[in-house]
């Protein structure tokens, strides 16, 4: 009775407490997130007439994602015009055109995770597909404070910060800079 066609049977009762028929345990929300992100295959029963309510439950998931979590992904533009679309003629299409796009969007992103693992090796980081661009990001925030630094010495009359003691840089500080601004520019030209 837990699985049926490879899929868990979630029972949602009037309590509205949810209860895991595989694994014979009540869940939360949470959990059926959780299962999602595994990709873990469910379907929502209402616990007294068998309808299937897992397209409302999935639905509450995200609305409760939304809310905890300070980084909202669907932005309002989105979300306004996709309830324009609710009674429209275009009704029917949005459903498969949004399927289509994320996994589209999906495919994409496993691309990218391969060409990241090409590019970097297989490590821990390469694994995880945000960690390379954080990688990425830090090496250009450094780049970046270099760059700053580097016009600083070359633009001597810019006002100095006050915590700083105003100086200028003798020969061999600006030969180390100039290293440092190839030796990045190569580290960029391979990437």
């Amino acid at each position: 009775m837990g699985k049926h066609d490879g899929e868990t049977i979630i029972k949602k009762y009037a309590n509205r407490r949810l209860y895991n028929t595989g694994s014979s345990t009540y869940v939360t929300l949470e959990d059926l997130a959780k299962m999602v992100k595994r990709g873990e295959d469910f379907k929502v029963q209402d616990a007294k007439t068998a309808e299937d309510i897992t397209h409302a439950v999935l639905t509450q998931i995200i609305v409760e994602q939304e809310a905890k979590t300070g980084n909202t992904l669907l932005p309002t533009a989105f979300l306004r015009q996709l309830i324009s679309y609710y009674g429209d003629q275009m009704q029917m299409v949005v459903p498969t055109f949004l399927e289509h796009s994320m996994k589209t969007f999906s495919d994409q992103q496993s691309q990218m995770q391969e060409h990241m693992t090409k590019a970097f090796g297989e490590t821990p980081a390469s694994k995880n597909f945000h960690s390379p661009f954080q990688m990425m990001e830090e090496q250009v925030k450094r780049n970046t404070e270099l760059f700053r630094q580097a016009m600083q010495v070359f633009t001597p009359f810019t006002p100095q910060p006050a915590a700083k003691e105003s100086r200028k840089p003798d020969a061999s500080e600006l030969d180390e800079l100039k290293a440092q601004l190839r030796s990045l520019q190569t580290k960029l030209d391979q990437l």
